[in-house]
């Protein structure tokens, strides 16, 4: 083969390969959709404040205001800084807790051994095990109110113990 003829074929070639690669860019190119940004939304901070009881090794213990803006140190020194004979872990920092309501934690039917079931009022040895057994028996009850078919257990005592109990997993 001749010198201008390999020249010729790689000419070729490496034309071929540079229109190849020019239409697999412009393909992907007109292929490509940015991707909408995402947004996110944060809900609005809330402004924390509430009173705070500063006790220990400071020159005037007592209750104090803050708000979330406040830094423990700077809550300190509102009560008069920590005293000259005092250590900073001899402090006690009390937040109060506000509008808290307790809410008993219910005690799942389904899968509650015979010691918790006897913690529900009106439930002793008897009748816990009697639920129990109608478990073991009958499945997994579907409803609270499933539980009047064990014997033992009234409506009336189903509706004393219906707040404290669950059949969720």
């Amino acid at each position: 083969m001749a010198p201008a003829k390999i020249n010729r074929n790689w000419m070729i070639a490496i034309i071929f390969l540079i229109v190849a690669i020019g239409v697999t860019v412009f393909i992907a190119w007109s292929r490509y959709r940015p991707a909408k940004p995402i947004e996110i939304l944060l809900p609005p901070e809330q402004e924390i404040s509430g009173n705070i009881s500063i006790k220990g090794a400071v020159t005037n213990p007592g209750i104090y205001q803050f708000s979330g803006s406040d830094t423990i140190g700077g809550l300190i020194q509102s009560a008069g800084s920590i005293t000259a004979t005092g250590k900073s872990d001899s402090l006690e920092l009390n937040i109060p807790q506000t509008n808290v309501t307790a809410t008993p934690q219910k005690i799942n039917i389904n899968t509650a051994e015979v010691w918790l079931l006897e913690a529900l009022p009106g439930i002793g040895p008897v009748k816990a095990n009697a639920i129990v057994d109608y478990r073991q028996k009958n499945g997994l009850f579907r409803s609270i109110d499933e539980l009047t078919k064990v014997q033992g257990i009234t409506a009336t005592l189903l509706e004393q113990i219906k707040t404290l109990i669950t059949v969720a997993d």
